[in-house]
This record gives structure tokens, sequence and C-alpha cells, in this order.
């Protein structure tokens, strides 16, 4: 039985069909996009403490959200820049894809603003002992140092920010409401018959083993 949400009437397997559905973009959303920093692109970089940092690798896509104290991202010149990578759960998806292929795409937010920022180039992981003693924080550097070639930058106009109201106290979701990271460790464990994680006790220690290996 074909399922319905992709019953071939239905899709759009052309690019040809999709251009005829969406009509050629106004000259604003071609013209911003450079292969250089202009440095209005340099300010919105180094004013977003976060990104989202895409992969594509043998084992498929990966979206990774990074963040920092202040700047996440680094400029090294109007065509390069540096992410850190900072301590975290040491699956490596992002990286690993990386080393396979080396396309990657960045999606930077600003707090309180609705534009955001997008960078696609090449990437390459480097380990040089004085450019990760560059983003040490507290005396810890960084395993390894995301150097991105950049391909094209181009700002991404506020429409999905607006709708989402992103940055409205009254679109913040009440804590109490969600999954605990514990809560769902619990489930996932059960689930894939391993021996249970104890929620409470993950959700109980978080803080302070979060403050320890912050960096």
């Amino acid at each position: 039985m074909t399922d319905p949400l992709f019953a071939p009437e239905s899709l759009v397997t052309s690019e040809a069909a999709l251009q005829d559905l969406y009509g050629i973009p106004a000259q604003a959303s071609t013209v911003k996009e450079m292969d250089r920093l202009i440095p209005e692109y340099r300010r919105l970089i180094e004013a977003s403490p976060f990104v989202a940092l895409a992969t594509s690798g043998p084992g498929g896509l990966d979206c990774s959200p990074r963040g920092d104290a202040g700047q996440v991202v680094f400029i090294e010149d109007d065509r390069t820049l540096l992410l850190p990578d900072r301590r975290g759960n040491n699956r490596i998806d992002s990286l690993r894809n990386v080393i396979h292929n080396p396309a990657v795409g960045l999606l930077f937010l600003i707090p309180g603003s609705g534009t955001t920022l997008r960078v696609n180039g090449q990437g390459a992981v480097s380990i040089d002992p004085a450019l990760l003693s560059r983003f040490a924080v507290e005396g810890k550097a960084p395993r390894s140092v995301l150097v991105i070639r950049i391909e094209t930058v181009f700002f991404q106009c506020a429409r999905a920010v607006v709708r989402a109201a992103l940055w409205e106290e009254g679109s913040r979701v009440p804590a109490e409401t969600l999954p605990t990271p514990g809560q769902i460790l619990a489930t996932a464990s059960r689930m894939a018959a391993q021996p249970e994680i104890d929620g409470e006790a993950y959700d109980r220690t978080w803080p302070e083993r979060a403050r320890a290996t912050l960096w």
C-alpha cells in the first residue's frame, strides 16, 4: 500500500517544477550572497554565540548545535572561519563526517535579532598546537578546531524567527512541561534492552557535572 504522503501525484520531482511553483527570487534574495565576508557579515558572526553545524558523511546527515561564551565562531580572514570544538558527548558525528566529506553548512543565531547568517564551505579538522592554544578557556584548550573555507555566505531574512516569536518572553516553554534528559535516557535504555539508566540521578547530578566539564 502506497503511503499517501508519498503519492507520486503529490510530489515535486524536478527542479523545473519546483521553480514554477515558487517563481524567480527577487534581487534582494540573490545579491546578498557573497564568496567572502563583508564588514556587515563580520559583525553578525562576531555577535553570535550559537551556530548550527550541518555535515554529511557515510552515516548520513548531521546537524549539531555549537555554543560558546560571547562568540562561537572566529574570523581568521575574509574567507576563513575557525570553530573550536568544546567539550561535549564525544560522539564526534560532525567531525567524523568532515573527515569523509568536507562540505559543511553553518546557521548563526543572535539572541534578540531576527536576522540569521548562513555559511556554506569546506571544513578541515585541525589539531595544530598553536591554534588550539589560541582558544583555551580556563586553561583548557579544545581538542580540535574546525577550519572552514567559505564558499558562500548570506544573511537570512527574519520571517522564520518572527513567525516562531523565538526571542519573545511569551514564547518560552516552561521547563516542567518538557521531558528531562534523564527521563529520555531512562526510556531509551529500556527500549534498547540495555541496563536502565537512572534518570533521576542523571538529572540531579547534571548541573554540577556541567559546571565541571563546560570547557
